[in-house]
């Protein structure tokens, strides 16, 4: 299978690398001409235009790492002619956009699959799999805490939930298998941070998921203390005892007893690409599938209106 990579910044650059590497790449398609100084000669069509490129090349499958105000533009080009995406989150910033263009990958039956690379991480993996063994029992409550000094020069608006709080927020459907009920949050900007207009860059949420699980989260990506990994750390209560997660070492506390695992085998380690390639092949749909990575999205969409309004908001799952 070959792939036409649309996008050569620095996420679609790391692609670029990966595709290459796999022999998986048609095409790349960039409107920056400049960029393509980073193929250093490597002998792939280029191109400045997605139609001109649409219109040439053979390609099994899209992959869109634009910027993400032009996600849907892209999306739709590709389903225009058939072809599976692989889109870097958010589907869009637009929660409407969002579920118009996942409801027309499902009624036209096109793969579509956002790169959600955080619960594919294997210390994450075997964070699952404990937890769906029982390790602690039951999960009643979880609490998430991430701090990063994040400011970065982006072509868009970076705001805490839309650049790396969706992670953490799949993260949470990931741990659980529930969807959220109702969430109250509040965003902000603190003294001394820098100011972006329309950026909100601290949070704090907290979320009743289905079955009454609670998960309490705290976030910054202006933080100049000690940071925290990309994927935070984590506090699981269970009914049985409870899972603590520190600088990715999983720790069980059961009976008054910690157990620190180090073994991280028996877990499905394969990557984003991986995971969409696979499903192609065996005509299922992926992990994270748009209709799926939909209801994580629709988290960071209620957050963000809890936030507006003040008050508990109800999450409606959307549903295709």
């Amino acid at each position: 299978m070959k792939a036409i990579l649309v996008g050569l910044g620095s996420a679609g650059f790391s692609w670029y690398k990966r595709l290459r590497d796999q022999g998986l790449l048609a095409a790349v398609v960039e409107v920056d001409l400049s960029m393509k100084e980073k193929m250093q000669g490597d002998p792939f069509p280029f191109y400045t235009s997605l139609e001109e490129a649409l219109q040439n090349e053979q390609g099994d499958f899209l992959v869109n790492v634009t910027s993400p105000m032009m996600h849907t533009v892209v999306n739709h080009a590709a389903f225009d002619r058939k072809l599976a995406v692989l889109c870097e989150k958010p589907i869009s910033f637009d929660y409407e956009e969002s579920l118009e263009i996942v409801a027309r990958a499902s009624r036209e039956n096109i793969p579509f699959m956002i790169a959600e690379n955080y619960r594919r991480m294997p210390y994450v993996r075997k964070m699952k799999q404990l937890l769906d063994e029982g390790a602690i029992g039951s999960i009643s409550s979880m609490d998430i805490q991430f701090y990063r000094y994040h400011h970065v020069a982006r072509r868009y608006t970076v705001s805490i939930l839309d650049d790396i709080g969706v992670h953490h927020l799949d993260m949470i459907r990931y741990f659980t298998g529930r969807e959220g009920k109702s969430v109250q949050a509040k965003l902000y900007n603190p003294i001394g941070a820098w100011q972006e207009e329309g950026a909100l860059i601290n949070a704090y949420a907290f979320f009743e998921m289905e079955g009454g699980i609670t998960a309490a989260y705290q976030a910054s990506i202006s933080a100049r203390g000690t940071e925290t990994p990309w994927s935070g750390n984590w506090r699981i209560e269970g009914t049985e005892g409870a899972m603590e997660v520190v600088d990715k070492e999983i720790r069980l506390i059961r009976d008054g007893k910690v157990e620190v695992v180090h073994d991280l085998t028996g877990v499905d380690e394969t990557d984003t690409l991986a995971e969409f390639l696979a499903a192609l092949r065996e005509g299922r749909e992926a992990e994270t599938s748009g209709s799926d990575y939909l209801k994580t999205q629709a988290l960071v969409h209620y957050t963000k209106l809890a936030n507006a309004s003040g008050s508990t908001m109800s999450i409606t799952v959307p549903t295709l």
